[in-house]
């Protein structure tokens, strides 16, 4: 923090946007956690200097403050840096601590104890690799292998491991640790039988060829992507009762963008699950607006509404014009941003003129912003003026929309320096 009150006074939201980019780049750069620490502590006096600092104040109701624009800037930062930290230890140790609950409360086929019993002695003889520590797996029901466990989870906390200096060491455990997962994800389950007999009379696993992995779902549901077979992952989806295999299907649809599975989501998502909700938009079923455009109006789960208004964009149906607009003025700031974004996805023309009253007159500059680009995203010139006239936007981040407008005109605008 500046030392005086003399001192404070000489901040402003120039010089201090300017030391958060710097940070910005230092914490791109950091390799090392004390590289890390070092921009939370730059991150800490950038933060105190906001708060001591005599910063100019809006000129009226409509305008940002520009602390509370540094400040945002700042939680960006340090969400940013949070996301940069580790692997740790500790990481590895939940993961067995997850898989001692998967090989307690999981109902195993005779096969699975099997397998079960060989993933746990595996990553027993990997482990010791690592850590140099002694992991025993003495008998092959539930309790033994949980007990191994255990006695791993007591090396790791032993061992002290620094997440700078032992960073190899670390993410040698997490990459163990995880394919003891993989190793219980793969081993036969009880409820999977009468699934796997149905599918094989339906040929579900024919693409795999004359040899026998075990399991098999997961590499079939992988052929049968990459070669477009829609119905048999439909088939896959509707038969699993795996949580993680449900999920991967919707995933493959997803990637797909084949309108041919949308019998296949649509009961999902008539349950409100997002992914089967993006499923729908990036296959561009137009089958689906009238559902989606009532969940537009879902105000009570505003996640839902983010992804409901851009599947709905996507789709590109102009059904959805004007239930988007609508949500151009609710009260959610993250709805309205959305709603906007969906809009410049959607790209109706019908969008310019509640887009550009947003741009003029909403009271938060990040739905501006959002306004701006999707004026940008709808492209007429029309559009791109009124994008183009806020190049000396108070807000950063809406001036910037302003100026890759302004550049599309063909416009050799700069904006004015900020006094």
């Amino acid at each position: 923090m500046s030392d005086g009150d003399d001192d404070t006074t000489e901040l402003s939201p120039e010089s201090l946007d300017e030391r958060l980019n710097e940070a910005a780049e230092a914490l791109e750069a950091a390799e090392t956690e004390a590289d890390l620490d070092d921009v939370e502590a730059t991150l800490d006096e950038i933060e105190a200097d906001i708060e001591a600092a005599d910063l100019p104040e809006a000129d009226d109701e409509d305008e940002d403050d520009p602390a509370e624009e540094l400040t945002s800037q700042v939680s960006d930062l340090r969400d940013d840096l949070e996301s940069q930290r580790g692997p740790y230890a500790e990481d590895a140790i939940e993961t067995l601590e997850e898989a001692k609950s998967t090989i307690a409360d999981t109902r195993w086929t005779e096969q699975g104890e099997g397998e079960i019993v060989a993933a746990v002695e595996s990553f027993a003889d990997d482990f010791g690799g690592v850590l140099d520590a002694s992991v025993s797996v003495d008998g092959d029901d539930d309790a033994a292998l949980t007990a191994a466990l255990d006695e791993a989870i007591s090396a790791i906390e032993a061992a002290g491991l620094d997440a700078d200096e032992d960073a190899e060491t670390i993410a040698d455990l997490i990459e163990v640790t995880d394919g003891l997962t993989d190793g219980l994800d793969d081993a036969q389950e009880w409820d999977d039988l009468e699934t796997r007999e149905k599918l094989q009379a339906q040929g579900f696993y024919d693409v795999l060829g004359h040899y026998k992995d075990y399991p098999p779902e997961l590499s079939a549901l992988k052929e049968h992507e990459k070669r477009g077979n829609v119905d048999m992952i439909a088939l896959a989806f509707e038969s699993f009762q795996s949580g993680f295999m449900e999920e991967y299907c919707i995933e493959a649809f997803t990637r797909m963008n084949d309108p041919a599975a949308y019998d296949a989501v649509e009961p999902q998502a008539k349950r409100r699950n997002k992914g089967a909700i993006k499923a729908i938009g990036k296959m561009g079923a137009e089958e689906g607006v009238e559902m989606l455009v009532d969940y537009a109006d879902t105000d009570s789960d505003p996640a839902l509404q983010k992804v409901v208004f851009k599947a709905l964009g996507e789709i590109g149906s102009e059904e959805a014009t004007q239930p988007l607009a609508d949500k151009l003025a609710t009260e959610n700031e993250n709805v309205r941003s959305a709603a906007a974004r969906a809009l410049g996805i959607l790209g109706d023309t019908r969008a310019v003129d509640p887009l550009t009253d947003v741009l003029a007159d909403d009271g938060v500059d990040s739905v501006r912003a959002s306004a701006a680009w999707a004026l940008r995203q709808i492209g007429t010139e029309t559009a791109l003026e009124a994008a183009a006239e806020y190049v000396d936007d108070r807000s950063y981040i809406v001036q910037r929309e302003a100026e890759l407008a302004a550049e599309f005109l063909g416009d050799d605008v700069e904006p004015e320096a900020t006094v």
